[in-house]
């Protein structure tokens, strides 16, 4: 698939859009599922997940963290589910825990994601809208090459998919 389409559409915001080679229950499954995520939400090459908590229902609570298989350096994001719509929507905070990790700030404040999933023709479109406190809670995440990890997250999403 194509890569990731990265946007600005705001101040505060960042917009990336992306799709996938299968159906809306398989990509959910693979965003909401631990054990899934685990094998496509790598962050960087060398990286594992020691942890990937996720409950997915309005009030649920998720945290992820990555550690360095070299250096044993960790970091992550937890937060709070707040709409669930199955196939089609969720929306949570995100807050970053640097851990002991030096990419800088993301802000202490934190963001909001909505992704959306609508599937055509058995391709799946997935949309992906962070909001932050402020523009340079934005533009610090985007300084660390986030939507590059992502990308890279997707094409390990890819051969999940794909089996």
């Amino acid at each position: 698939m194509k890569p990731a389409e990265v946007s600005t559409p705001s101040d505060r915001e960042v917009l990336v859009k992306r799709c996938f080679d299968a159906p809306v229950n398989l990509v959910w499954q693979a965003y909401t599922d631990p054990a899934l995520m685990r094998c496509w939400l790598t962050a960087m090459p060398g990286w594992t997940m020691p942890v990937c908590e996720m409950t997915t229902q309005v009030g649920g609570k998720y945290r992820w963290r990555w550690r360095d298989s070299d250096t044993g350096q960790e970091f992550g994001f937890m937060g709070e589910m707040l709409e669930v719509a199955l196939h089609a929507k969720i929306v949570h905070t995100q807050h970053y825990d640097p851990g002991d990790c030096d990419f800088g700030s993301m802000g202490g404040e934190p963001s909001i994601i909505t992704v959306t999933f609508n599937e055509t023709n058995g391709i799946t479109h997935v949309t992906t809208s962070i909001k932050y406190a402020s523009r340079a809670d934005r533009d610090a995440a985007m300084s660390t090459g986030m939507t590059e990890g992502m990308e890279m997250s997707y094409q390990a999403l890819d051969g999940v998919l794909a089996g």
